[in-house]
């Protein structure tokens, strides 16, 4: 029975960091786009969104918020920081994935704390911009965080 639970666990864990992986793999290639798309190609998109109803009433609560969101990316340091943070998270994720599949056991603390101080950042920032989007991540990577030191503590066992 437990043996079937920890191949359970172990599918459960490889699922969980091939997709933090992706999405590691998506955040570098996001913020190379972000780095070449012009202002304009961004407050275009979001117009064409939120004219065309596709988040429901364009003075809603989404079109608000994408509204919001994009006059922020639009005016100030906001590019800056979301192409430094999505190439910064994204290179961080691959590289954690990358220990963590090939169960290098010193990788597992590590990840484990890297993830934390994410979804600590990641909180906060939600509070101060007031993302939709954030608090989502902050709680994928919490799930992460409790699958990684369960692998971790079932490694340290079996060694």
């Amino acid at each position: 029975m437990s043996e079937q639970k920890t191949t359970a666990t172990e599918r459960f864990f490889r699922i969980a960091i091939a997709l933090k992986g992706l999405d590691g793999a998506l955040q570098v290639v996001g913020a190379l786009i972000l780095a070449f798309v012009p202002a304009s190609t961004v407050s275009g998109f979001s117009h064409a969104v939120i004219t065309r109803d596709l988040l429901g009433d364009p003075s809603g609560t989404l079109a608000r918020h994408l509204e919001s969101a994009t006059e922020n990316f639009l005016h100030g340091d906001t590019k800056t920081f979301a192409v430094a943070y999505l190439l910064a998270h994204g290179l961080i994720k691959l590289g954690l994935v990358w220990a963590l599949a090939r169960k290098i056991v010193r990788a597992y603390p590590v990840a484990a704390v890297i993830l934390a101080a994410f979804v600590v950042y990641e909180i906060v920032r939600a509070v101060h911009t007031h993302s939709i989007a954030l608090p989502f991540f902050a709680a994928l990577d919490v799930v992460i965080i409790v699958l990684v030191l369960r692998e971790y503590r079932q490694l340290k066992r079996a060694a």
